[in-house]
């Protein structure tokens, strides 16, 4: 690794009306290195990265790359300096080819045909030095996140990027898919590349990173060697108090089963069955955690339990029969079903909407929202401050459109709406995708209060850490069943790996645990 930065920032700060995003901050990150950079959200961290990649402009500050001094007035002369950026959410076009969608806006002419088949011989290249293989000409939208992602580094790669920055990496990725993301990383590094990885997942940075820099509230407070600090010491540097990394539960007494789903099927529009006769049963005071990779049935389950989707099966909330073929979120609602959406901003907000609507949609009809025959507006918001205020949602302003919070503090205004009614059912999906450090603890805590109230809750995650430490029971899905149930006492991560991939599990373990 070598020792001269390729990148220095000096005295950045950036300002939006009233709010200092970046304060006076400096950052030396060294040529062939992994530099990670974590914080809270709303920390700061991505809008630091978007002034190095010129969608933003600083207030004040020097940028240096390799040593000279370079203004970086848009992402064109970003990519001019050599910078590549890997976005959370991809920039890619869903009905391109990934040979169409690498070429797209670094064409060579008028003519594509030239620029396709120069782009085809570059990725050969790629694939080899790198590892990066993809097909060429596959559809974005017949492949996989872990391949889409590939697609976004090549990308930068063919721009001739020396200096990759990725924003939040693996949030959609399975562990397997983001093991092989670290070896693509390292590789990179190896021969040469600069790597600033953006992520509030501490494991990764403390697996992958060179060195790694805290941001909080704006402010860059300690850059330190990977290898010299721990998970414990940075996630106290970027909330600014000791934070529990694994909840402390109490032992479960489970009570009678509230929720009993018994063979659940499901075809999509596609005409493939998502759900293959799918059973399972939630006890009052437990959690259980369901496992997976994307993709194997869990957004369909979560749809239909409610009450998003139709299906055929039976359900039963609380010892009542519940209407599958006709669905209906609002049935679910009256009998204690509240649902947290995997994707919070597709399914669980309207973003251009204020908090203080978000927060009632799906209990509009309550008696509690109206003054006579109208909507008591006031009551509404103040009771959406309130709620807020519980779940420290920030800012704590419930005027403010749903887009105007941070990811993580999007996700507490949902789980406010969903938890703050006491539902005795809590279907709760991805509950902290793209959440920071201190917002995961809030919210597992939340869970465990709900838990230890009686309640039961099924909590479907991609983040086996997150169902290691909050489940009583877990149970795996794999191709629209559950292939094994296991107790978190009696497994480890490697073996529900291995049941994630279809091995050495029983489609007929688990279905029925009575």
């Amino acid at each position: 690794m070598t020792e001269f930065p390729a990148i220095e920032l000096k005295g950045v700060s950036k300002s939006f009306g009233l709010v200092e995003a970046n304060r006076n901050i400096s950052i030396r990150v060294n040529a062939g290195s992994i530099h990670g950079i974590i914080g809270e959200n709303g920390a700061g961290k991505s809008t630091l990265m978007s002034i190095l990649y010129g969608f933003y402009k600083a207030d004040r500050g020097q940028i240096f790359i390799n040593g000279k001094k370079t203004i970086i007035s848009d992402s064109q002369a970003a990519i001019s300096a050599g910078i590549g950026m890997v976005f959370q959410h991809f920039k890619l076009v869903e009905n391109f080819t990934v040979l169409e969608n690498i070429v797209l806006g670094a064409e060579d002419g008028a003519l594509l045909r030239p620029s396709l088949a120069k782009a085809r011989a570059v990725l050969e290249d790629l694939a080899a030095e790198y590892g990066l293989h993809v097909n060429p000409d596959a559809l974005i939208s017949d492949i996989g996140v872990g391949m889409r992602q590939r697609v976004e580094i090549l990308k930068a790669l063919y721009r001739q990027a020396e200096i990759l920055i990725l924003d939040e990496p693996t949030g959609a990725l399975t562990p397997a898919e983001a093991d092989q993301l670290f070896r693509i990383l390292s590789r990179l590094r190896d021969e040469g590349k600069t790597i600033i990885l953006i992520t509030h997942k501490l494991r990764e940075i403390m697996n992958i990173t060179d060195r790694v820099s805290v941001m909080r509230r704006g402010t860059m407070v300690a850059t330190v060697n990977t290898l010299e600090t721990s998970p414990e010491e940075l996630a106290e540097l970027m909330v600014g108090r000791k934070v529990l990394l694994r909840m402390e539960k109490s032992a479960v007494s489970p009570g009678k089963i509230l929720l009993d789903v018994k063979n659940l099927r499901v075809v999509d529009e596609q005409g493939v069955e998502r759900l293959k006769g799918f059973n399972l049963h939630v006890r009052a005071g437990e959690i259980l955690g369901i496992a997976g990779v994307s993709g194997n049935g869990q957004t369909e389950l979560l749809e239909v339990l409610g009450g998003l989707r139709a299906a055929e099966g039976e359900m039963v909330v609380n010892g009542q029969p519940v209407e599958l073929a006709n669905p209906g979120g609002r049935e679910r609602r009256g009998m204690g079903v509240a649902h947290v959406p995997e994707d919070r901003q597709r399914e669980g907000l309207i973003m251009e909407y204020r908090a203080w609507e978000n927060m009632i949609f799906g209990y509009h009809h309550d008696p509690g929202h109206r003054r006579g025959p109208l909507m008591d507006i006031p009551g509404i918001i103040r009771k959406a401050n309130d709620a807020m205020g519980r779940f420290d949602v920030r800012p704590s302003n419930a005027g403010l459109a749903a887009k105007s919070f941070s990811g993580g503090n999007q996700q507490k205004i949902v789980l406010a709406r969903e938890m703050g009614r006491n539902p005795n059912i809590l279907l709760v999906g991805q509950p902290t995708r793209g959440v920071d450090i201190g917002a995961i603890e809030f919210i597992h805590r939340r869970l465990l209060e709900l838990r230890d109230a009686g309640k039961a809750i099924l909590l479907v995650s991609v983040e086996l850490d997150e169902i290691m430490s909050l489940s009583d029971r877990i149970a795996v899905m794999f191709d629209g069943v559950i292939i094994g149930e296991r107790m978190p006492n009696a497994t480890d991560e490697r073996e529900l790996g291995m049941l994630m991939a279809g091995i050495g599990g029983n489609s007929a373990e688990g279905a029925r645990h009575e």
